[in-house]
C-alpha cells in the first residue's frame, strides 16, 4: 500500500510540474478585445496549452497601483496606453521586460520598444460623423466647431488628453506646434477658450463604445472616436465615416504588473502576440496598425489601407507627445475636470 501511495504521489507531482497556470490578460474590451481573442487568446491557448482569462478595464492605474502595493497581483498582462506606461514604469508598477523572451528589438517599429512595455498596435483618435445625418462631410476640427454649418450635438472624450489638442487644431494651430503651444499658460487658456465656444453642444463620452452608438442613433452628428470602434460599427451596417485629417495616433502596449503570479507564461503570451502573423490577423479584425515590421507584408493591401499607419491616413495626422502628457497630464486633467463641472 505504501508503494502504491508513493507511486500515486510521484505521478501527481510530475503532472503538476508540467501543468500551466492560467494567464489573466486585461485589455480595454469592446471590438479590440474581440479581435484579441480571435488573433491572440485562442490561438495562443491552442499552441501552448495555457488558458487565457480575459478581463477589461478603462485604464485605471489606481487598480494596478493597489494590487502592486498590497502584494496581491492578480493580473498577468495588461494593455496600457503610453503615458500610463511611462508613469507606471517610473513608479515601479511594471516589470522591466527581458526582450530575449519576446523577440529581436529590431523587428519592431522603434516607438514600440520600451523598458516596461512592448507596443501591440497603433491606434488613432479621429473625427467621425454619421453620413446619413450630414448632407456635407466635415473635413477638419474647424468644421467640428462650426455649429452653424453643421448643427447638432458633438461628442468629445471627457478628459484633457486629445480634447485640448483638437481645440487648438480647430483654432488654427498647426499639428507640429500643438505641444509647444500647450506647454505655455497662454496656450492652455487658448484651448479652454476654444472649448467654451461649443461647450453647450458637447456630449461627453468616457467609454470607447459610446461614440459609435450615439452617432448611429442620431444623438450625435459627429464625435471624436477611436478608429477601431467605427470599423466595428461599419461591419454592423452603420453608415459612419472617419476624417483622418487632424487625427492623433498612439501606441498601446503589453505590460506585466510587478509581481505577476505567472511571469513565465505572461512572457509566453506576449511573445506570441508580438509575432507577425497574429498581429496581421488582429489588424484584419480591428483596423489598428501592427508594431512588428514584418506583419504588413503578410497583410491584404485592402486591410492595410484602413489602418492609421496607412500613408494616406497619416496626412494631417500626428503622434501624441507622451512625455508632454507625463509631465503636464495630471495638472491639465484637474483643470479640465474643474472646467467641465462648471
Amino acid at each position: 500500500m505504501k508503494t502504491r501511495l508513493l507511486v500515486t504521489l510521484i505521478a501527481a507531482i510530475a503532472g503538476m510540474s508540467f501543468a500551466h497556470a492560467d494567464v489573466t490578460v486585461i485589455s480595454f474590451g469592446g471590438a479590440a478585445q474581440a479581435g484579441q481573442k480571435k488573433a491572440y487568446y485562442d490561438p495562443f491557448s491552442a499552441e501552448s496549452g495555457i488558458k487565457v482569462i480575459p478581463g477589461e478595464y478603462n485604464g485605471e492605474m489606481a487598480r494596478i497601483t493597489a494590487m502592486v502595493q498590497a502584494g496581491n497581483v492578480t493580473w498577468d498582462v495588461v494593455e496600457v496606453e503610453s503615458p500610463e506606461l511611462v508613469r507606471g514604469c517610473e513608479e515601479g508598477l511594471f516589470e522591466k521586460l527581458d526582450y530575449s523572451k519576446i523577440g529581436n528589438k529590431a523587428d519592431f517599429v522603434p516607438e514600440a520598444v520600451t523598458d516596461c512595455g512592448i507596443g501591440t498596435f497603433v491606434w488613432s483618435t479621429a473625427l467621425a460623423y454619421n453620413a446619413d445625418t450630414l448632407k456635407e462631410a466635415p473635413t477638419s476640427w474647424a468644421d467640428f466647431w462650426n455649429v452653424e454649418k453643421f448643427p447638432g450635438k458633438r461628442g468629445l472624450r471627457k478628459g484633457a488628453k486629445y480634447t485640448l489638442e483638437f481645440a487648438l487644431l480647430a483654432d488654427g494651430v498647426a499639428p507640429k506646434d500643438i505641444y509647444k503651444v500647450l506647454e505655455t499658460p497662454e496656450g492652455v487658456a487658448r484651448a479652454f477658450a476654444k472649448l467654451d465656444q461649443i461647450k453647450p453642444h458637447i456630449v461627453w463620452w468616457e467609454a470607447g463604445a459610446q461614440p459609435p452608438q450615439l452617432l448611429a442613433s442620431g444623438d450625435l452628428v459627429m464625435s471624436s472616436v477611436y478608429n477601431g470602434r467605427i470599423a466595428a460599427a461599419r461591419k454592423e451596417g452603420r453608415n459612419l465615416e472617419i476624417v483622418w485629417n487632424g487625427s492623433i495616433y498612439d501606441f498601446d502596449y503589453w505590460a506585466i504588473p510587478k509581481g505577476s503570479p505567472n511571469l513565465a507564461d505572461a512572457y509566453k503570451y506576449i511573445e506570441f502576440a508580438s509575432r507577425p502573423a497574429p498581429q496581421a490577423q488582429f489588424s484584419a479584425e480591428v483596423p489598428y496598425g501592427p508594431t512588428n515590421n514584418a506583419a504588413v507584408g503578410t497583410m491584404d493591401p485592402a486591410v492595410a489601407a484602413t489602418l492609421p499607419t496607412s500613408p494616406a491616413n497619416l496626412v494631417g495626422a500626428f503622434a501624441t507627445d507622451t512625455e508632454f502628457w507625463v509631465e503636464y497630464g495630471e495638472d491639465l486633467e484637474q483643470r479640465f475636470n474643474a472646467w467641465a463641472s462648471r
